[in-house]
């Protein structure tokens, strides 16, 4: 449904989007990944077509964004991080208005926009001023545009952002129902949604992708590495800076800090450091409560896949 080949963005001197190349299946739903600066929106705006790339090629159903510009856009709903809301509308006016923009049949506005309205959860609310609205209705009207026309492919970027942990978990089930009829590429930092939500995940840092596949793929191909939970009574920087000289842990997280500590530790593949950090811990006379290795979560995964010089597997 979605093909980018060899696409490259420049803003002036400065690669924004480096040869990047994936695809999105029909039905899919694509987690889309990477750190701030990374090249995440340049890419999904190029997608969109509200940015021209360098070089490179977009096709969404067949259609050459190059070529079909007007083609590609009917074929994609976008919501992006700010919702292009008009505050002063309300819900209905501004879903009439989207009509407008998107050329919908007159004849057909009211029955579409009241199907939408049925299927984001917000008809109860279409008489109401946007700006009236709460944040978690907001990103509702936000979706409900982006559906306006019923396009078969949905870029979002992060729907869930500022939403409460009840509205966040609203919106993941609203998305998951709609892949039935949608390809969507999902954007989001928060990476416990993108999880529970998605088939493939890709990984974007510094305008490359590092990473591709589906999350038991990335789980397995971060395998190699050491994964471990560490509780202890001690002080959790000093703890943190003397395991650091251990030469094969390769990054350490403070989980929790106080008179009970919490530190995540990653090693390098291969490397059985146990004994070491045993013996720092027993030469400092810091208790370890509890120690055991656990497996990479999508955070492990991310972070390893956007450390510097580190090359994860992408599948083919």
């Amino acid at each position: 449904m979605i093909e980018i080949d060899n696409l490259v963005k420049y803003y002036g001197d400065k690669k924004a989007v480096d040869h990047l190349t994936f695809t999105v299946k029909e039905g899919e739903i694509l987690g889309f990944l990477g750190p701030n600066g990374a090249g995440k929106s340049t890419t999904m705006n190029i997608l969109t077509g509200y940015l021209s790339a360098t070089s490179g090629r977009v096709r969404v159903g067949g259609h050459d964004i190059l070529e079909e510009p007007k083609e590609v856009k009917k074929q994609i709903g976008y919501l992006p991080e700010h919702p292009p809301l008009y505050f002063d509308m309300t819900v209905t006016e501004y879903l009439k208005f989207m009509c407008d923009l998107k050329g919908i049949e007159k004849k057909l506005r009211k029955a579409h926009i009241a199907e939408i309205m049925q299927v984001v959860k917000i008809d109860h609310v279409s008489g109401r001023l946007i700006r009236n609205l709460s944040k978690g209705y907001k990103q509702r009207v936000g979706l409900a545009q982006a559906l306006i026309g019923n396009p078969p492919v949905l870029v979002l970027d992060e729907p869930t952002v500022g939403l409460d942990p009840s509205q966040i978990i609203e919106i993941r089930r609203l998305i998951r129902r709609l892949r039935k009829q949608h390809t969507i590429i999902l954007s989001s930092h928060i990476l416990p949604e993108i999880q529970a939500t998605c088939d493939r995940i890709a990984i974007i840092s510094n305008g490359k992708i590092v990473a591709l596949g589906t999350p038991e793929a990335l789980a397995e191909s971060a395998a190699g590495a050491g994964y471990f939970s560490l509780v202890f009574d001690g002080p959790a920087p000093l703890v943190t800076q003397r395991l650091n000289q251990i030469s094969a842990i390769t990054r350490i997280t403070v989980q929790k800090e106080g008179k009970i500590g919490q530190l995540a530790i990653v090693t390098e593949k291969g490397k059985d450091v146990r004994r070491e950090i045993f013996q720092v811990m027993a030469d400092n006379k810091w208790p370890i409560l509890e120690f055991r290795s656990k497996n990479p979560t999508l955070e492990d995964i991310f972070l390893q896949a956007t450390t510097a010089g580190y090359e994860m597997e992408v599948e083919e």
